[in-house]
């Protein structure tokens, strides 16, 4: 693509030297993806200045550079007041408008969004669409799986994704959208066509200054689904009824919004709903007609995820038959309430559970169906928000029979300092802190009866743990298993 055609969607911008011959055969903002006639963007990251690395990229063949400064380099430099938002529209434009082309469900909310975005891709897939999932543990496009970074990642990165997805012939895709993801512009330019909210508890302070920031970063999802009403495709806000703070969502967005709920009068909700340890059942009451689900998945916070997803497939005229079989026959998603089997007679469950809104939920569904004790191995992560430590450990400590607190990513923190931390929410003497990992889940998997349940709350699906900057593998599920091993291979030898 011609450089000048590309930048016609730019109004304000300034040029080094003549544009007109530079043609663009890519766009990265890593320098060390460049190759000859990309479109090198100098993007300010929170630890690294892309305007340091432009005399790399220009060694690496780019035909022009991107900036918000002048830079010393002989391609052309074009010069912009913020290099993110336009890095976002070139790459729109680049791609050529990619979410445009097909239905794009975005999630947002404290908890629930990886579980509700694999629920809509499952009813989708149902509907015999050829779905798109962009989420925290990793990228769908069809049967194709790709790792990401973050839970929502650059504008960029979407963009030529979204393209690859129009490319493979995807009819629907579901994202998860963080509140960094929207407070940064990650995803400007994505044409989102429903906006789902979950929840809102407390996340995330170490980067918002406050719950009001919070809230107003992640309703920026119902903003952006625009002013306008398009007929040949219509936008709706999917919100949860019974949360606090649904009418802050509802007030954002000029949408049609669609409410969900359980114990409040919402336009989808479940009725006479029954959870137990092999899983739930509920009546789904829709303006269209009620079905009845029963479902493998376990816990209140289940039923919501389901309520979710079921409202998003519904208002984009996914029939009610197919939402029932999808939410029949779908499965857990890995890390969430996942149960360590191996051949043991006590419980032992990994989630990735880390807000106190979502441990307590967790802890109450264990509460339904645990026999006996229930024993709580939890931590808080490191260079995150300090102001939740003591609100987790409180949660395990009334909610457990044990609450044991351990390391979690400590990151660049001093783990004994987290501890500490957690420690001042509650009463000496109600817990036992154990900071090694691996020991503390030793230890609770060693107190374990039959009719006792473990949880191992905080990493999930995550299989690292990251140590004063390093990053060393460590899989919950995994430990968990080969503790349990080692106790049974004691037993036998006992």
């Amino acid at each position: 693509m011609k450089l000048s055609q590309l930048l016609k969607t730019l109004r304000v911008y300034q040029t080094t030297k003549d544009i007109n011959h530079v043609t663009v055969t890519g766009i990265e903002m890593d320098s060390r993806q460049v190759t000859h006639g990309h479109l090198f963007i100098c993007i300010n990251g929170f630890t690294v200045d892309g305007h340091d690395y432009a005399k790399q990229a220009e060694e690496k063949g780019a035909a022009a550079i991107v900036a918000d400064r002048p830079l010393d380099v002989s391609v052309p430099v074009i010069l912009v007041r913020d290099t993110s938002r336009t890095m976002a529209k070139l790459a729109n434009a680049y791609y050529h408008n990619p979410t445009q082309k097909f239905q794009l469900i975005g999630i947002t909310g404290t908890n629930g969004k990886t579980s509700t975005s694999y629920l809509v891709e499952a009813i989708f897939k149902q509907h015999k669409d050829k779905t798109g999932l962009v989420g925290t543990i990793q990228m769908k496009i069809g049967d194709k799986e790709y790792q990401v970074k973050n839970t929502t990642p650059d504008s960029l990165f979407l963009q030529k994704h979204f393209a690859e997805m129009v490319n493979e012939g995807v009819d629907t895709a579901v994202m998860e959208v963080s509140s960094h993801a929207l407070d940064l512009g990650r995803v400007h330019g994505a044409d989102f066509d429903i906006a789902v909210f979950t929840n809102l508890s407390q996340d995330h302070l170490d980067y918002h200054k406050d719950m009001d920031d919070y809230l107003r970063a992640k309703s920026l999802l119902f903003a952006q689904l625009g002013n306008g009403y398009d007929a040949t495709k219509p936008k709706y806000g999917i919100v949860n009824r019974d949360d606090p703070y649904y009418e802050a969502f509802c007030n954002s967005t000029s949408q049609e919004v669609l409410t969900y709920s359980m114990d409040h009068k919402g336009d989808i909700t479940a009725k006479d709903v029954k959870l137990s340890a092999s899983g739930t059942t509920f009546t789904l009451c829709t303006p269209s007609g009620d079905k009845e689900i029963t479902s493998p998945l376990i816990g209140k916070f289940s039923v919501y995820n389901m309520l979710a997803a079921a409202s998003a497939a519904w208002v984009a005229g996914v029939d009610l038959e197919t939402i029932q079989e999808a939410l029949s026959t779908t499965k857990g998603v890995s890390g969430r309430f996942e149960p360590v089997l191996a051949g043991q007679e006590y419980g032992v469950i990994v989630d990735y559970a880390h807000t106190p809104d979502s441990l307590e939920n967790v802890l109450e569904t264990i509460q339904s169906f645990a026999k006996k004790k229930i024993y709580v191995v939890v931590g808080c992560g490191g260079d995150r928000d300090r102001t939740k430590r003591p609100l987790m450990a409180k949660v395990a400590v009334n909610y457990a029979t044990e609450a044991i607190f351990t390391s979690d990513n400590p990151r660049s923190e001093d783990p004994e300092s987290i501890l500490r931390d957690m420690e001042s929410g509650v009463e000496e003497g109600t817990f036992k802190t154990i900071v090694n990992r691996k020991e503390a889940i030793q230890y609770a998997i060693e107190q374990a009866k039959d009719g006792d349940v473990v949880l191992i709350a905080g990493k999930g699906h995550e299989p690292y743990q990251e140590i004063n900057g390093v990053t060393h593998h460590f899989d919950d599920r995994e430990v968990a298993a080969e503790c349990i091993n080692d106790r049974t291979q004691r037993s036998y030898r006992d």
